[in-house]
C-alpha cells in the first residue's frame, strides 16, 4: 500500500501531535492519508480518503480519488487505521478507530469575547490560503459566506447559475455594493447533461440532491480552471458551524435535537458527507478546493458561541454575521440567501430535463433516475461511472 503523497491537508508533525494529545482541531484545514504506517483522517472529514473494500495478497490500495480504486469505500472521518492491519483485514469497517471526535467546549460567557475569539480565527483561516502561492478564484453567490471569503481574500469572483436565477442576481448586487468586478458563468440546459456523468464519477454519487449541488460547483470551476486559476475559494460550512438553516431555530421533523445549539452541532456533523462531495467536485474541474470557514480554528470558535449568537427566528447566523459586518456592506452581512442548487436554478432544470427525457415526477426519486440514465448512454455499465472506473 503506497502512494507518492502520502499525506494532504496537514504537515506529518501536526498529525503526529494531533494522534498523540488526542486534539481533533489541531490547527489545520482537514487532513488526510499515511502517517507513520497509520492511515488517518480529520474529524470533519474535509479531506477525502478511500481504501479498497477488498485486499489481495496481504495489501490494501487506498487513494485520495475514488476514481483510482475497484471498490472504494470512505475512511470515516476522525478515524485511524495501521496499515499492515488493514492489509490482513477481511471487514474494512473492522480496521479503523475512531481517534478524534468534535469536542463540545463550554460557550463563551462574554458575547465580546467570543465574536473576538471568531474573528481572529476567521481572519487566520484567511492568511493561512493568501500565505500560499496558490492562484485563487471566489465561487461568489451574493450570500454572506461567499462574501466575507472574498473581502478577506481579495480575490477575483465567478458566480455560475441559469440566466434569471437568483444566484447571478445577488451576486451582481453584492459585487457593486462591494465595488468589486464579477464574472457570470451563465448555463444552458446542455451543460447539466454534459457535465453529469462527470460529477458522477468524480463523486462516486448518483443521487439528484449530491448531484444537483455538485454541478454548479463543478460547472463555475470549469471556468476558472479555463481562466487560468488553480484554487477555488467556497463558503462552504457556515450554514452548518453557525446555525444557518431554518430547521435548527424551528426544530421541526428534520432534526432530532431538542435545542437550537444541539441541533448546529448536529448540522456540524453532517458535514463529513457533505465535503467530500464538495471537494471531489471542484477537483474534478482541475482545481483545487479552498474552505478558510472550515479551519479547525473557525470551527472551535464557532462551537464556543454563546446561544445568543447563534440562530433565532429573527436571524440566523447571529454571530458569523456581527464578524461579516465589518468587512461588508451591511445589505451583504445580513443577507439571506437560497441553496446553490436552487439559488442557480440547477435543480429545478434538472428537473425540467428528466421530465423531459419521460422521467415524470409521479416516478419515485424521477431525477436520480434520469441522472443514471445519462451516465449510462456513455457506458454499458452504470456501476462502474458510480465507483469511478
Amino acid at each position: 500500500m503506497t502512494n507518492a503523497h502520502p499525506l494532504r491537508g496537514g504537515d506529518p508533525t501536526t498529525v503526529r501531535r494531533a494522534l498523540t494529545d488526542g486534539d481533533p482541531l489541531p490547527g489545520t484545514s482537514g487532513f488526510a492519508g499515511e502517517v507513520d504506517g497509520r492511515l488517518v483522517r480529520d474529524v470533519l472529514g474535509r479531506v477525502p480518503l478511500f481504501v479498497e473494500r477488498t485486499g489481495g495478497s496481504g495489501t490494501r490500495d487506498w487513494e485520495f480519488e475514488p476514481t483510482e480504486l475497484e471498490e472504494p469505500v470512505a475512511v470515516p472521518a476522525g478515524a485511524v487505521a495501521d496499515v499492515d492491519a488493514l492489509a490482513k483485514e477481511p471487514d474494512v469497517s473492522a480496521a479503523f478507530e475512531r481517534r478524534w471526535s468534535l469536542p463540545d467546549p463550554d460557550p463563551d460567557s462574554s458575547h465580546d469575547d467570543a465574536l473576538e475569539r471568531l474573528e481572529s480565527a476567521i481572519r487566520s483561516a484567511a492568511e493561512s490560503v493568501r500565505s500560499t502561492d496558490r492562484d485563487v478564484a471566489v465561487a461568489f453567490s451574493g450570500g454572506v459566506d461567499s462574501a466575507l471569503v472574498a473581502a478577506l481574500l481579495d480575490a477575483p469572483l465567478y458566480v455560475v447559475g441559469f440566466p434569471d436565477s437568483h444566484d447571478v442576481e445577488a451576486a451582481r448586487t453584492a459585487a457593486a455594493a462591494m465595488d468589486r468586478e464579477l464574472t457570470v458563468v451563465t448555463l444552458e440546459p446542455a451543460d447539466l447533461e454534459r457535465a453529469v456523468p462527470r460529477i458522477v464519477r468524480a463523486t462516486g454519487r448518483t443521487n439528484a440532491m449530491d448531484v444537483q449541488i455538485a454541478l454548479p460547483l463543478y460547472l463555475v470551476g470549469e471556468r476558472v480552471a479555463a481562466d487560468g486559476f488553480d484554487a477555488l475559494a467556497v463558503g462552504q460550512g457556515a450554514d452548518e458551524l453557525f446555525g444557518g438553516y431554518e430547521k435548527v431555530v424551528h426544530l421541526d421533523h428534520r432534526v432530532e435535537a431538542e435545542t437550537t445549539r444541539d441541533a448546529v452541532r448536529e448540522q456540524i456533523r453532517s458535514l463529513p458527507d457533505q465535503l467530500p462531495r464538495d471537494t471531489l467536485a471542484v477537483r474534478a474541474a482541475g482545481l483545487e478546493p479552498v474552505s478558510p470557514l472550515i479551519h479547525d480554528a473557525v470551527v472551535d470558535a464557532a462551537l464556543r458561541l454563546p446561544d445568543g449568537l447563534l440562530a433565532d427566528e429573527e436571524t440566523r447566523k447571529r454571530g458569523f454575521r456581527r464578524v461579516a459586518a465589518s468587512h461588508l456592506p451591511e445589505t451583504v452581512a445580513m443577507r439571506d440567501k437560497k441553496a446553490v442548487q436552487y439559488g442557480s436554478l440547477v435543480a429545478r432544470e434538472l428537473d425540467r430535463l428528466a421530465r423531459q427525457a419521460g422521467y415524470k415526477r409521479r416516478m419515485d426519486d424521477h431525477v436520480t433516475k434520469y441522472v443514471e440514465s445519462l451516465c449510462s448512454e456513455r457506458s454499458d455499465d452504470p456501476e462502474a461511472l458510480r465507483s469511478g472506473r
